[in-house]
């Protein structure tokens, strides 16, 4: 039985303050998968597989390493590196499932648990270059975990039309029934640049969920990276400044101290 994965329904909203106003905002379905039930879900949904070709599809390397080494590997290694304690690791990662064959995540959230106590979060960041950056957090001592707020230094190029200077600032809501996550980014005067936002609500991990929210969003993977385009061209229209990138060659990762 499926327990501790669900579907997650909701909105993405993209907000620029500056230097041009721009906003849009779209429905979105994610899936917040415990790794430890993808043979489950795998066993129970027919059509769903874990990595392997299906219509919905979860692969291990879409995420992480990136190459034929577990998502999990690729969290205890760092868990590991930076003498993050652990005994009975459990890790959900909030993400964009693979729709016949085709996924595109701007950011995928991994939440590690030590039994229920969450004691990391990653944040791994997508451009439409294909390169990867992952910004992680670890829980501090004393911390309240039911709304939590990072923020780190900007230090991954994601759109061409904001520069690299400037810093985040995570709001993170988790409960039961719904993850709020809100990103807003600052500039290096400290004026906001742009707030991004995913929220909504959970339902539970069904095939007829699926289904529905498949049919509600026809070709969904393609409609993310035909989105990020079209706002784009927008953004060109209003006379958006154009930021170069400098190809990064290895995906990389950064410890951004505890929430």
């Amino acid at each position: 039985m499926i327990n501790n994965s669900c579907i997650y329904s909701g909105k993405v909203i993209h907000k620029r303050f500056k230097p041009k106003e721009h906003y849009f905002k779209y429905n979105v379905f994610s899936l917040l998968i415990d790794l430890s039930e993808l043979k489950i879900i795998e066993k129970e949904i027919k059509f769903f597989s874990y990595n392997k070709f299906n219509l919905f599809s979860f692969y291990d390397e879409d995420h992480g390493f990136r190459d034929k080494r577990t998502l999990e590997e690729f969290v205890k290694n760092f868990l590991d590196k930076k003498e993050i304690k652990y005994k009975n690791l459990k890790i959900k990662i909030l993400c964009f499932p693979r729709i016949l064959g085709y996924v595109f995540n701007p950011l995928s959230v991994i939440y590690c648990y030590e039994d229920e106590d969450l004691i990391s979060i990653f944040y791994e960041v997508k451009n439409t270059s294909n390169e990867q950056h992952t910004y992680v957090f670890a829980k501090g001592s004393g911390s309240v975990l039911s709304t939590l707020k990072h923020e780190c230094n900007k230090n991954f190029y994601v759109s061409p039309f904001i520069g690299m200077k400037g810093k985040y600032l995570f709001t993170n809501k988790l409960d039961q029934e719904k993850i709020n996550l809100i990103i807003d980014l600052y500039d290096a005067n400290n004026n906001r640049v742009l707030m991004a936002s995913q929220t909504g609500k959970f339902v539970d991990f069904k095939a007829t969920k699926l289904l529905k929210y498949n049919i509600l969003n026809p070709l969904f993977g393609f409609k993310v990276m035909a989105a990020i385009l079209f706002e784009a061209l927008r953004i060109v229209f209003k006379g958006g400044r154009y930021y170069a990138r400098k190809k990064k060659t290895i995906d990389t990762i950064s410890f951004e101290g505890s929430f």
